[in-house]
């Protein structure tokens, strides 16, 4: 949120203002599921990991949090709520935590922090059905194209063969963000780089053909705050 031309300035300026900071250790939960929900959070440096342990043991990921992302905010408004997910910190981080009751008093005593507010839950609810949208049309195969593709949005750096994607991320995590097993993800990348779409050097993934991505799962082009992996 702290970018030039920040749309969310009111929600950033909340915490920044009336919560604590605190440093978080790579590995350590800001919370997990089930635990009673008191507290949002966002962050100011680092990673996280937002999640869900689904019941056959996998682990499913839904997005990766970075500087001025918001974390926490499906409990709002929610009496004896708990923590849906799981928010793992995947590097050492910095968060702004603010009591639930104070966002919520806010919420109801500023009109244009809620406006902001309702534009940034749209904008959450738009990421979310675009991503179960390519899962339901087009299956595990419109999940990992999908998820490069967002990956590209958000850490895509132009190289030589194509577009670097800048995150390290084992095939194990690409399965998480794909609901899938990690054998799965080998097969389809496998046959990736025989058509010669992606390049798959250790843990950094080159997409080389990011349109062939795109057409085979009928991509809308929706902007890239709407199609990203954070």
């Amino acid at each position: 949120m702290s970018e030039p031309n920040n749309p969310f300035t009111e929600i950033e300026n909340l915490f920044t203002s009336q919560a604590s900071l605190k440093k978080v250790e790579k590995g350590r939960y800001l919370f997990q599921e089930g635990e009673t929900a008191k507290e949002l959070f966002l962050v100011k440096s680092g990673k996280v990991q937002i999640g869900k342990v689904i019941p056959d043991g996998r682990e499913l990921s839904m997005r990766i949090c970075s500087n001025g992302d918001v974390i926490g905010e499906l409990t709002l408004f929610c009496d004896e709520s708990t923590y849906m997910l799981n928010a793992k910190v995947m590097e050492d981080s910095e968060v702004y935590i603010l009591s639930k009751q104070i966002f919520e008093e806010n919420l109801s005593n500023k009109p244009q922090l809620t406006v902001e507010w309702l534009k940034w839950v749209q904008l959450q609810s738009r990421k979310n059905q675009t991503k179960f949208r390519d899962l339901i049309l087009h299956g595990k195969k419109g999940a990992l194209y999908s998820t490069l593709i967002r990956l590209t949005n958000s850490y895509g750096k132009s190289v030589d063969e194509g577009i670097l994607i800048d995150y390290p991320m084992t095939n194990q995590e690409l399965a998480n963000f794909c609901g899938t097993s990690r054998e799965v993800v080998n097969r389809m990348l496998s046959e990736l780089r025989k058509e010669k779409i992606v390049i798959v050097d250790k843990n950094k993934i080159i997409v080389h053909d990011l349109d062939y991505l795109k057409k085979e799962i009928d991509c809308e082009n929706c902007p890239i705050n709407v199609c990203t992996i954070k």
